[in-house]
């Protein structure tokens, strides 16, 4: 039986096709190189294996057996990070040029595997923050296995080095993953200091330029976004330029606060209170909350034994 949608085949072929050359900025076609979004979350699955040994994957580890396991793993991760970073830089290479693009690929693996000794180090001071910052946290293992937030952390750690060798599209694809089952929404190039804390997790969103120093602390909902964006003298956005805060060492920030602006500064050892807005920058030591329809920009030691 000849059917509705046999009839009409040869017509929808042909006024897709016709979109294909109407819209070429959404097509890929007669370009073979494209990184693997299914092989690049395997393959951060397997750098967290690397990471956390025996929390992930293989968990009967032992002194005899872990040289082999790491030493496998290893090999399994730098061929296939390999494979995907030229996919992220080489596209329409050919010949000599496509030689050249596989040795940097490979390059660039070896040196980020060179950096997860690195890698780990910050997360240990990471996940020690957490355990302190959240009584309900019972164990370090529990964070590893259980906590959304030191997900989305050790997924921006592993991003952020990546991102600073030169390979881009990889940790975007890295850092959206994260924020699909995590709700936090960090930027891998954004720049985080040691032992750093993502209460809840859900809605948290870091902007690709924020500055954030050590031992800083912050709930869910919390945005650090762009007040404006500068644009050049044919209306398109300037790329590159700061547009989120800075937020320096010892600041917590309480639940669904948001701060905006390349140019602001929150300044050491601030306390902001929940559902502030802020486009300005505070002095180091204050404590700001609403009060009405305005903020409260107080001295902390003034306010003693008071909550924020």
């Amino acid at each position: 039986m000849r059917t509705f949608i046999d009839e009409k085949l040869s017509e929808l072929t042909s006024d897709i096709l016709s979109s294909y050359e109407r819209e070429a900025g959404t097509r890929r076609i007669g370009v073979m190189c494209l990184p693997s979004r299914a092989k690049i979350i395997e393959l951060l699955e397997r750098i967290r294996q690397l990471l956390y040994p025996g929390y992930f994957g293989h968990k009967e580890l032992s002194q005899q057996n872990v040289q082999f396991h790491a030493g496998n793993l290893l090999a399994r991760v730098g061929k296939e990070l390999t494979v995907q970073v030229y996919n992220c830089l080489c596209e329409g290479a050919s010949g000599e040029e496509n030689g050249v693009c596989w040795k940097t690929a490979d390059k660039i693996a070896v040196e980020f595997l060179f950096k997860i000794p690195q890698i780990r180090a910050a997360l240990a001071w990471d996940v020690q923050a957490f355990y302190e910052g959240d009584p309900a946290a019972h164990s370090i293992k529990e964070i590893i296995y259980c906590y959304p937030g030191f997900y989305a952390i050790t997924v921006y750690r592993v991003a952020h080095e990546l991102i600073h060798l030169g390979v881009d599209l990889m940790p975007r694809i890295m850092s959206e993953h994260a924020h699909s089952i995590t709700g936090a929404d960090i930027h891998p190039a954004a720049e985080i200091g040691k032992s750093f804390f993502i209460d809840h997790a859900t809605g948290v969103v870091i902007g690709e330029t924020c500055h954030i120093g050590d031992r800083v602390k912050i709930y869910q909902g919390v945005t650090l976004g762009a007040k404006s964006f500068p644009k050049d003298e044919r209306g398109r956005v300037i790329k590159g330029k700061k547009r989120h805060p800075t937020i320096e060492d010892d600041v917590t920030i309480y639940p669904n606060a948001t701060i905006l602006g390349g140019e602001t500064v929150i300044g050491k050892g601030c306390t902001i209170s929940g559902n502030v807005y802020l486009t300005e920058s505070v002095q180091p030591g204050y404590l700001v909350k609403p009060k009405e329809h305005n903020l409260q920009v107080l001295p902390q030691k003034a306010l003693a034994g008071e909550r924020p």
